[in-house]
């Protein structure tokens, strides 16, 4: 009887958070800002130039897998003018399950950001959405334009700059008046239910 060989190429399974941002911290050690902890989940807050480099490493390096980006939104600090806003992506390894955030610092004066979509084709809606919302723009993108509002629609609703109340519909925004006329048409076939 012939005996076969199998080999078996064991990954470390479940990496510790802190485990990935200190890879990360070695590959890219003039990228990493800062590594922070809150409530027992690890950021890596990284610089914007590098961006892709980065989440290239993470999601094909072998031991790493990053290979889900489960979400992909921004964070406005409005009184931080230097890097008011951060780009923030939730990884997640679907074989290893470990997972990392990545905050990505993008200043004011020039809200951009290289687009991960060649990464995850799954980021086209996330960073549409950060654009629409925010309005980061992710170079690169394949077709960066408003998800949620309309495309005439002026500001990013969720900028700590923003008005509470949004704006005046009937002077500011030109498609308002449009909108009434055409739900006003559309009544008759309303459900009653």
């Amino acid at each position: 009887m012939a005996v076969t060989e199998v080999r078996i190429t064991i990954h470390p399974a479940g990496l510790n958070p802190k485990d990935i941002a200190e890879k990360i911290k070695k590959r890219f050690p003039d990228q990493v800002v800062d590594v922070a902890e809150f409530s027992g989940q690890v950021s890596v807050i990284v610089k914007r130039d590098q961006i892709i480099p980065i989440l290239k490493y993470l999601h094909d390096d072998p031991i790493l897998s990053l290979d889900h980006l489960q979400d992909l939104t921004a964070v406005d600090y409005l009184n931080k003018k230097e890097v008011r806003f951060e780009v923030v992506y939730n990884l997640y390894s679907i074989r290893y399950r470990h997972h990392i955030r990545i905050r990505a610092q993008v200043t004011e004066n020039d809200p951009k950001i290289n687009s991960s979509v060649p990464i995850w084709a799954g980021a086209d809606w996330h960073e549409r959405e950060c654009f629409d919302m925010f309005g980061i723009v992710f170079t690169g993108h394949p077709d960066l334009r408003r998800i949620l509002m309309p495309e005439d629609w002026e500001g990013y609703p969720l900028r700590k700059d923003y008005p509470l109340q949004g704006p005046a519909l009937e002077n500011d925004w030109p498609g308002f008046t449009e909108v009434l006329k055409r739900s006003k048409e559309l009544k008759e076939f309303e459900w009653e239910g």
